[in-house]
């Protein structure tokens, strides 16, 4: 399987998509190719007026998925979402890929955002005939029934390595159509970075060094909430 990821910091942060190529070949013993066009602080229109990187790689990369994401805090209207996104999704239709798109959360201090991510996404998805990985709201639902485990980095804006450790084991089972996540370790990855007031945050770690273990329990919490939202996705 190859997987293409378009986003920005959301999509970046603890090296996400390559747990989730991890994830993928646990649990289907074949290997997961990754690529990842995501920079900081970029909405997908930037993608769409950058775009001879977006069409060169969805043109001739033979990517069976294109994850989009979406700028998250604040999330641009949906007439401002949806014609970036079209054209990524047309490039996607030409070559047989299959668009997915990632609903990013509500930041820690704003819950009452969340639904409006929420619809935001779930339209888009529906219309374009789009995979969706519901994100937004398996960060609510366990804020609301888990609030032990701290989905979010210290900004309260970007996830912390649960919190990828979540998303990633939502898109290993929603692309690999997995609902047993039992095979997947705990293993998480803290991609440390530094902010300096005004910038873009810059890395000073690499992602060997950062590989480390979860607690099992809330990893085990993070894979069951992954595979319940799979299922409701799917039905």
């Amino acid at each position: 399987m190859k997987v293409l990821f378009i986003g920005n910091s959301h999509t970046y942060f603890n090296d996400m998509p390559h747990l989730f190529a991890k994830m993928c070949e646990a649990l289907t013993g074949e290997q997961t190719d990754v690529t990842m066009l995501a920079f900081s602080n970029r909405r997908l229109d930037w993608h769409c007026e950058e775009y001879f990187s977006v069409r060169f790689a969805l043109l001739y990369g033979r990517y069976d998925y294109c994850v989009i994401q979406q700028f998250g805090h604040p999330i641009p209207p949906i007439e401002e979402t949806e014609p970036p996104l079209e054209k990524l999704v047309n490039l996607c239709e030409r070559v047989g890929t299959k668009p997915v798109l990632y609903m990013t959360w509500a930041k820690r201090d704003e819950p009452e955002k969340a639904p409006l991510i929420s619809g935001i996404y779930r339209t888009l998805a529906e219309k374009h005939h789009a995979l969706l990985s519901p994100i937004a709201e398996l960060f609510e639902a366990l804020r609301t029934e888990h609030p032990e485990i701290d989905l979010y980095w210290f900004d309260g804006s970007h996830a912390s390595p649960y919190g990828d450790y979540l998303i990633a084991a939502t898109f290993a089972a929603l692309l690999t159509g997995q609902t047993d996540l039992s095979k997947l370790s705990d293993s998480v990855i803290d991609f440390r970075v530094r902010f300096e007031k005004g910038k873009n945050p810059k890395a000073i770690e690499d992602a060997a060094a950062a590989e480390t273990q979860g607690d099992p329990k809330i990893t085990a919490i993070l894979r069951e909430y992954a595979r319940r939202s799979v299922r409701r996705e799917s039905v």
